[in-house]
């Protein structure tokens, strides 16, 4: 059956997480993959977006490399 699991990629101020799952809710794999965020002065915060932008692609090619599971069988 293809089409039968949902990826989903949570970005955050720490970190991007990308979650597996089956259509029961249940977590096949994960990865988690950690940034800093750069604070030029006093009360300042700054992230880059291609940072953003790696850690999702790490994190998706980690999580389907743990699973074993093939991008063809992810409905989304």
């Amino acid at each position: 059956m293809h089409n039968k699991y949902l990826l989903g990629t949570d970005i955050g101020t720490q970190g991007t997480k990308t979650v597996l799952v089956n259509p029961d809710g249940k977590i096949i794999s994960s990865a988690f993959s950690e940034y800093d965020v750069i604070k030029p002065k006093p009360s300042w915060a700054e992230q880059w977006p291609d940072v953003w932008v790696k850690a999702t692609f790490d994190t998706i090619r980690d999580t389907l490399e743990k699973s074993k599971v093939k991008p063809f069988d992810i409905a989304g």
